[in-house]
């Protein structure tokens, strides 16, 4: 327990700590599994209330943290500041320079609906709620991966907090070391307050998924990864293996079903895009087909990722070129035989843009990766502790001729596959960076 008494007088926003009617409320994130207890929570209203923040527990020698929407979190807080950003939620948009300026609070959601007013889109992730600022910290990887690459290749600007307790700008032209390391490097940085973001022009859209049923899957993965093989770089494609447990909550036509769905995107119109997604819709009879025209402001819908706050575990890493012999592997852990507790098992198709870095450079890693992995747990709170985490483990054994040796640190919550997040190379500047900016680790906590 620390007093809080002098942290009170010196910002604006609540201050809370355990046993405080708004405590549990306030220190919350996403995943309900997870119970954060830090010393005090700051719900920050102004940069200024951030600043505050870190000075006072850079005084105390206490441990800074910072929260949003606790998306990306996989272990409590259990001491220190924690910071929360939820309440520094404005998004202005500048039609003339087509730059977003958004809050540290802000999720996709609004940043999406407040540039389609102007006929513009963020380059945003594929799932609404998930906060802005917590994924491009860690690069980005959005329904528009290989039209448009990672989202953080976008930034154009962060004002940000540093282990100091000063607020800087961080660009290509102030601070950019601090630039370069926050495009990708996630942690330990600095508390971000606002990040300002290149919108781009989608005036057309055609996008969504196709299920298929369990007798098909074993044809559905194949012919997927035969597709990726020669795909445009204009088209983004996943295929999900999922399991739907025999509950009400899950709609009664899906209902203790294995499907597979196939995520389609192309930055384009309707016409060549029903060309291009014909292979994929003669893979196997559609169970269900909601590819098509698609509004910008609906891009959500696409991967149609849960929303609300529930029990979850999830897991991953970056794979290699995939080919027949890693199909049989895949469906082995993720087929409709497969006795394993996870609900989905999710490969993205990476490459064209993703694997080019900005001509300055950024710390996003694994850019090398040619697909993603992602295994979701079944959301039973028991389960996370040993028996999903061994069965991840055994998954990732069975895949390793296919991992990559660099992973990217969104997927990579509870460990990866092993595989370093950087290279060494990227690594080593990260930690100069943090060094620079944080000399007394008040964010290494």
């Amino acid at each position: 327990m620390i007093d809080t008494t002098a942290l009170r007088s010196r910002v604006s926003g609540p201050v809370l700590v355990e046993g405080d009617d708004a405590f549990a409320d306030e220190v919350a994130g996403s995943n309900l599994v997870i119970v954060n207890t830090p010393d005090a929570a700051v719900g920050a209203v102004s940069v200024a209330d951030v600043v505050e923040a870190v000075r006072f527990g850079r005084e105390l020698g206490v441990p800074v943290r910072v929260q949003a929407t606790g998306h990306g979190a996989s272990a409590a807080i259990t001491d220190g500041v924690l910071v929360t950003t939820s309440r520094l939620d404005t998004v202005r948009i500048d039609p003339a320079t087509r730059i977003a300026t958004i809050g540290a609070g802000v999720r996709w959601a609004a940043v999406v609906a407040a540039a389609a007013e102007f006929g513009l889109a963020p380059v945003a992730g594929s799932s609404a709620q998930v906060g802005v600022v917590g994924y491009l910290s860690g690069g980005g990887l959005g329904p528009f991966v290989r039209s448009h690459g990672y989202s953080s290749d976008y930034v154009t600007g962060f004002t940000v907090v540093t282990g100091l307790g000063e607020a800087v700008e961080a660009s290509a032209d102030e601070n950019p070391d601090l630039f370069w390391a926050l495009r990708g490097g996630k942690r330990g940085l600095g508390i971000v307050v606002e990040v300002r973001v290149r919108l781009v022009e989608l005036p057309s859209l055609y996008a969504g998924s196709l299920l298929f049923e369990s007798q098909h899957i074993d044809q559905v993965v194949r012919g997927w990864i035969e597709y990726t093989r020669s795909a445009p770089s204009e088209v983004s494609t996943s295929l999900v293996a999922l399991r739907f447990p025999p509950i009400d909550a899950v709609p009664e036509p899906m209902r203790g079903k294995n499907l597979a769905s196939l995520r389609f995107s192309y930055p384009g119109g309707a016409a060549e895009g029903e060309r291009l997604a014909e292979p994929l819709r003669a893979l196997a009879p559609v169970f269900q087909d909601a590819l098509g025209p698609l509004p910008i402001d609906r891009v959500a819908t696409i991967h149609n990722d849960p929303e609300g706050k529930s029990p979850s575990w999830s897991n991953g890493t970056l794979l290699t070129a995939l080919d027949d012999d890693f199909a049989g592997a895949f469906l082995s852990i993720a087929g409709p035989a497969a006795r394993v507790p996870f609900v989905a098992a999710e490969l993205r198709h990476l490459g064209a843009a993703a694997a080019t870095d900005v001509p300055e450079g950024s710390a996003v890693g694994g850019r090398s990766g040619a697909y993603t992995l992602t295994l979701i747990g079944a959301p039973e709170p028991s389960l996370f502790a040993t028996v999903i985490p061994e069965a991840a483990a055994r998954v990732f054994d069975t895949l390793r001729p296919w991992i990559n040796a660099e992973s990217n640190v969104n997927f990579s919550s509870h460990g990866g596959a092993g595989t370093p997040n950087w290279s060494a190379e990227t690594s080593a500047r990260l930690d100069a960076v943090r060094r620079a900016y944080d000399p007394d680790g008040v964010f290494a906590g």
